[in-house]
This record gives C-alpha cells, sequence and structure tokens, in this order.
C-alpha cells in the first residue's frame, strides 16, 4: 500500500507532534506501506521519513526544484523526485496513492488536504483520507466544516469524505475498514 502523507516543516512545534511523525513512519514501514511525502528533511516531514528509513521502509519524497536549490530535501531517501512547482508536486503526491493521512501541520498541509477533499467531491480521487487528530488539534476544523455543511455549501454525504483519527495506532485499521469513495460522487458534488 502506498500512503501519501501530508506533513509540516516546522522545527518549532511541540514535541510530540514529532513523536508522532515519526511514529507514523515506523508504523506504515513495519506494516510494509510506501511512503510519499513532500521530501523535505525538516519538522514533522523529517521525522516522518527518518521513522520510515529506520524500519527499512521505502520513503519517496516530491520535491519541487526551488526546494532542492535551498537543501531542503532529505538526503537519504529511498526516491527523490524533483518537479517543476507545487501544483505538480500535489498531483504526483495524490497520483498512485492509496490512502492521505494529514499529520497536523499549518497552510501547506491544510492546501493540500483541501485539495484532496475537493477531488473526492468531484469524484476523481477516491481512497480515504485521514486527519491525525492528535491533542484535538483537527477538531477546530472538523466543527468548521460541519457548518459548512450545516450552511448548504456541502451535502452533508461529504461529511464521509474524511475520518478523524486520534492516535498513530489507529491510522491502519481505519484505512482498511474505509470503502472507497462512491462512484456517483459526481451526483451529488453540487449542492441542490
Amino acid at each position: 500500500m502506498r500512503v501519501c502523507v501530508y506533513a509540516a516543516s516546522s522545527t518549532q512545534v511541540a514535541p510530540a507532534y514529532h513523536a508522532a511523525a515519526r511514529q507514523l513512519g515506523e508504523t506504515l514501514a513495519a506494516n510494509g506501506c510506501s511512503v510519499v511525502y513532500g521530501g523535505g528533511s525538516h519538522g514533522l516531514m523529517g521525522a516522518l521519513a527518518d521513522g520510515a528509513l529506520s524500519k527499512g521502509g521505502e520513503v519517496i519524497g516530491i520535491l519541487p526544484k526551488f526546494m532542492a536549490d535551498l537543501e531542503w530535501g532529505h538526503p537519504g531517501l529511498t526516491r527523490l523526485e524533483l518537479v517543476e512547482d507545487m501544483r505538480e508536486r500535489k498531483h504526483k503526491l495524490l497520483t498512485g496513492s492509496d490512502a492521505v493521512v494529514a499529520l497536523p501541520g499549518g497552510c501547506g498541509t491544510l492546501e493540500e488536504l483541501f485539495e484532496a477533499i475537493t477531488l473526492k467531491r468531484l469524484g476523481i480521487y477516491f481512497s480515504p483520507i485521514l486527519l491525525l487528530n492528535q491533542d484535538g488539534f483537527y477538531a477546530p476544523l472538523q466543527a468548521f466544516m460541519q457548518q459548512v455543511i450545516d450552511q448548504k455549501f456541502m451535502n452533508p454525504e461529504h461529511h464521509a469524505m474524511w475520518s478523524l483519527v486520534d492516535r498513530v495506532e489507529d491510522i491502519l485499521p481505519t484505512i482498511a475498514r474505509t470503502p472507497k469513495w462512491r462512484e456517483d460522487a459526481r451526483d451529488y458534488a453540487v449542492v441542490r
């Protein structure tokens, strides 16, 4: 299974977030999953990659060339693919992934997450999307998205496009029990 992980590059966040990212990398690798992520060496990105690599896992980084020029890439990955820009990076991260996991993060993580959710809503992406709700990080987003649904900007069915998971240990079981998104997703993509 190929798991796309959205992760932040900040080194300043609480150590618990770094520990969870490393644990996720270790868990995915120990269970034979390939990890594809943004290719960075710092913050949660670096912790995720280091965790997976420490267990002999396959780790694929997708890094825009300007970030490589700034030496932001992780030097020890199984494979580092350089792309032209952020748009191509997002496309390559999702293409062929069997699931998406969003770790707590900032605007980049949220932008990637919302693109995945949007593509799922439009019936272009069908795999599970999980948000690691460590220490309640994504609870405000969950409440906001419920408001979006309640105010009819999205349909009630859209609430099932993602799952909040409180612990790293629950990620793989949640992926396993989450069905593929409905093939008729386009039939209710528009709120009528």
